[in-house]
């Protein structure tokens, strides 16, 4: 089950993080995966990493905010074989509330995480149509459903990744592409680390230790757990599955408060 084999995936962002357990995953599931990514050394050392391990991999250095490069990169990958998966996982966080995120800071993020995925969906969805169908799966959050304390831009983006999901869902039901999203609440990535260790010094098992028990299940997601549930979405298993949102978040949406 949840087999990959002969399958091509696009993953954005799939360097690091929760992009490269999901390439791993989908590798190691007998998927060839490429890897779209825009720092050159991370998409180089993943690739490599994945290799290593028996997968196939392709790395490619794009900026998913570049519609020209974007569609670029997609169409040199479509013309080797079919594309059957793109990932839109690629984007950056913000911490802000609404009067004091910098116009700079609400366009970087809205650049990034809604118009990189428009972008990877423009340059996609042809090739998915001639291929007859194939899956669409988007990286939301939870943020994009809950009042998150100084997530103004990225609560906002998210938004717009989840509504987009649904479009896309109801838009190609006829040409056989499924699209649905994930929205995990924190998972423990180097991100995280860094974030605590630059805003919190000195108070970082502490601060570790806090943001792992706002979830009501007593810990922070592995990527590995969201890069196994992307495996179900993108497989035929799932077959039946289009249009939804899966809260990826150890209780916090249901159970909090």
């Amino acid at each position: 089950m949840f087999s990959l084999k002969n399958k091509t995936a696009l993953i954005t962002g799939g360097a690091s993080g929760i992009g490269l357990a999901i390439a791993k995953t989908f590798a190691q599931a007998g998927a060839h995966v490429h890897i779209l990514d825009l720092n050159d050394e991370q998409t180089r050392e993943a690739a490599s990493e994945i290799e290593q391990a028996g997968g196939l991999v392709t790395g490619h250095v794009v900026d998913v905010a570049d519609q020209q490069q974007t569609v670029e990169v997609i169409g040199r990958i479509a013309t080797q074989g079919q594309i059957n998966i793109l990932v839109n996982n690629a984007g950056v966080s913000h911490i802000g509330r609404a009067d004091t995120t910098t116009e700079a800071d609400f366009d970087r993020v809205f650049r990034i995480n809604v118009k990189g995925v428009y972008n990877c969906l423009f340059a996609t969805i042809p090739h998915l149509k001639a291929n007859g169908g194939g899956v669409i799966l988007n990286m939301a959050s939870i943020a994009a459903t809950l009042g998150l304390a100084d997530r103004f831009a990225y609560s906002a983006s998210k938004g717009a990744v989840l509504t987009m999901t649904f479009s896309v869902a109801r838009d190609y039901l006829a040409d056989r592409i499924r699209c649905n999203s994930i929205s995990p609440a924190r998972v423990h990535t180097p991100f995280v680390d860094g974030f605590i260790a630059k805003n919190y010094p000195g108070q970082e098992a502490a601060m570790f230790e806090k943001l792992s028990k706002s979830q009501p299940i007593g810990r922070m997601a592995q990527p590995g757990e969201v890069g196994a549930l992307a495996l179900y979405l993108c497989s035929d298993e799932a077959s039946f599955v289009t249009g939804c949102d899966y809260p990826l978040d150890g209780g916090f949406t249901r159970l909090n408060g």
